[in-house]
């Protein structure tokens, strides 16, 4: 009987060792994939497999779950860290927040308090405390650990306050209760960041919500100590120091300076070099002249003050039918120097008539002449001269361009010239003669920047740091305006920059090391397909053999073109609480849309949340022009707000 039972067996092992060795490794890489997906892919995964029972003291497993160990990460375990409970009343602000600690991690709450005020919005870091029911008459809190210990609330200045939004009924009925998960985790969250920015030692593994209540377990780690002072979290508000901390570190590592004078760390140094490019800006001071251009008939010019000249434009004229016409030209270098341009008079004995550009704009004589063709009554009049001081602006006209300004005299008498039948037009053209600003940029960085051996280390352009430590910070200084000159000689030029100061780090060759001979390499890869490998090695006699061989890479398989995603809506209050009130009030529609994205389940479905509806289904999404507006958006938001240095 037993013989046969091992008959029996002895054909399964052997099956069993056959399927495990026609088991593939794409198909072992696949089943290993998925474990580790399986205990790793999504936050709560991490939460559940390793930062709870690791902070807990609880066991690990591996991936193939095969060997579990219990880790040792806190000094202190406790399922009591804190707990929150709430109570909202009918106009939908929370009336009672309960806080419950254990400050001595010992399993038991040793803390109880109570919030001062009821909470009508909830923030990141704090809470909005107004009138029952409305948004009036607000507070703003946010949450503080004083020097005994204790979790409460401090005064606040909205702006000091982060991700506010509206719960009370002015924003909507029963918020809360409908809300009740977010709004117990972000009361908590906030609570929860005050407690661990005042002790560092303290960590949350979970947050356990029941009902009306959020319990998080914590544990003591990070050091174990009794002081939250640790200098773990030192450079937390000192981060400039760990560059002196790391240079002294290295100098007394044995492993560092092994390093340091290996053949790798040997033959080459870096060098720190500083360059500029400034805008030199130079001022020429200018004439009346190099403003103002004035030719043609052009009898007197006199000075009419500061930056003011007067131009006479006078002729005699005749009885014909053809009254000469006697024209000045004017022209500015700089339409924004110009002030004002004036026909300010008028005479004549006995016609004239004042021109702009060929169109008549006045006249002075016996009776009005601002027509084309001839004024009526007698040319040879013994009234004496006529005078016209109302004045005629022609700014616009000069500002658009060179402008003419005409006298079309019409007299008689036959005297000597300029003395019976004369004609004159006066034109006032007043200036602003500061000076001209020319600017040109002096690049000392151009020859560090196109050194290939040599990159940016840090650049500040005018005050604002725009690269530090090889990095990009973000910011860009917005265009500014500087005045320039002294006296009445200044000028006011607005410019995106005026100086950026930069380093560059350079590798300089000391010479005690030769360059590293890439040739090789670099051969394989510019010769070499999918298919054909080519190389170039070196031979004893110092020249070099080429050679070429097939070359194939194994079946990759195959695989989805995408991972499939579906995107889903939820209907939501526009809650969200700003310095200007609350967000919903300011727009036509008080209701908005949360939008998310879900990874498809194998069999294509889309596993939407409570309240979702799908917007897209399931398959190969390409939302990047959606996220390219948005970010395009945030940017230009950004660029429209200006910092400011006042205290807050």
């Amino acid at each position: 009987m037993k013989r046969s039972v091992s008959l029996l067996l002895l054909p399964m092992a052997a099956m069993a060792s056959a399927s495990t060795l026609a088991q593939s490794v794409e198909d072992r890489a696949r089943a290993a994939a998925e474990a580790s997906r399986a205990k790793s892919s999504t936050s709560k995964a991490i939460q559940e497999n390793y930062l709870t029972p690791g902070l807990s003291g609880q066991p690990i497993a591996t991936v193939d779950r095969s060997q579990s160990f219990t880790p040792s990460l806190a000094c202190q375990k406790t399922s009591s860290l804190l707990e929150i409970l709430i109570q909202p009343d009918g106009t939908g602000d929370i009336n009672t927040v309960r806080i419950a600690r254990d400050t001595d991690l010992d399993g038991s709450f040793d803390r109880v308090s109570t919030l001062p005020v009821p909470v009508s919005g909830i923030c990141a870091n704090g809470v909005i405390a107004c009138q029952p029911g409305s948004w009036n008459a607000c507070n703003y809190h946010r949450w503080n650990v004083d020097v005994s210990g204790d979790l409460g609330l401090a005064a606040a200045e909205m702006a000091e306050l982060a991700g506010c939004y509206c719960i009370n009924n002015s924003c909507g009925a029963n918020l809360v209760m409908d809300n009740l998960p977010s709004v117990l985790k972000d009361l908590g969250g906030g609570a929860i960041g005050a407690l661990t920015s005042h002790d560092p030692r303290v960590g949350v593994a979970e947050a356990r919500i029941n009902g009306p209540l959020i319990q998080y377990v914590g544990a003591q780690s990070t050091a174990c100590t009794a002081l939250p002072d640790l200098p773990q979290t030192a450079y937390r508000g000192r981060p400039t120091s760990i560059l002196g901390d790391a240079a002294a570190t290295a100098a007394g590592s044995s492993l560092f300076q092994s390093l340091k004078g290996s053949p790798a760390g040997i033959g080459k140094a870096e060098q720190v070099r500083a360059c500029t490019i400034e805008r030199d800006v130079t001022l020429r001071p200018l004439a009346y002249e190099d403003i103002v251009s004035a030719t043609g008939v052009i009898y007197s010019v006199q000075g009419c003050g500061e930056g003011c000249r007067r131009f006479r434009i006078i002729g005699d004229g005749n009885c014909s039918s053809a009254p000469p016409i006697f024209t000045a030209r004017f022209e500015v270098s700089d339409p924004a120097k110009l002030l004002s341009a004036r026909i300010v008079e008028m005479g004549a004995d006995d016609w004239v008539q004042g021109r702009i550009n060929g169109r008549v704009v006045g006249s002075a004589g016996p009776r009005p002449w601002l027509t084309t063709g001839l004024p009526s009554g007698d040319c040879r009049t013994d009234g004496g001269a006529a005078r016209n001081y109302t004045s005629y602006d022609f700014t616009t006209d000069l500002r658009a361009g060179p402008t003419t300004v005409s006298a079309r005299v019409r007299g008689g008498g036959g005297g000597a010239p300029l003395t019976t039948e004369w004609g004159l037009v006066d034109v006032e053209i007043r200036v602003s003669d500061a000076c001209e600003p020319s600017d040109r940029l002096v690049d000392q960085c151009a020859d560090i920047g196109a050194n290939q051996k040599c990159r940016l280390d840090s650049e500040s352009v005018d005050g604002v740091q725009t690269f530090l430590n090889g990095v990009g910070t973000g910011l860009r200084p917005l265009p500014r305006s500087r005045q320039f000159g002294t006296g009445s000689c200044t000028a006011t030029l607005t410019r995106d920059f005026f100086l950026r100061q930069r380093t560059y780090k350079c590798a300089i060759d000391t010479g005690a090391m030769p360059e590293p001979d890439l040739s090789r390499g670099a051969y394989i890869i510019d010769r070499s397909t999918e298919t054909l490998l080519a190389d170039r090695v070196r031979t004893a006699d110092g020249g070099s053999a080429a050679s070429t061989r097939a070359f194939a890479l194994p079946d990759r398989g195959s695989v989805p073109a995408c991972e499939a995603v579906c995107k889903t809506r939820s209907a939501k209050a526009n809650t969200d609480a700003a310095p200007a009130g609350v967000v919903g009030a300011q727009q036509t529609s008080p209701t908005g849309f949360d939008t998310f994205y879900h990874a498809c389940s194998p069999g294509n479905v889309c596993p939407a949340g409570p309240g979702e509806t799908i917007v897209t289904p399931c398959g190969c999404l390409d939302t990047f022009p959606e996220a390219v507006v948005m970010m395009q958006t945030v940017r230009l938001a950004g660029a429209d707000l200006a910092c400011t240095a006042t205290a807050r």
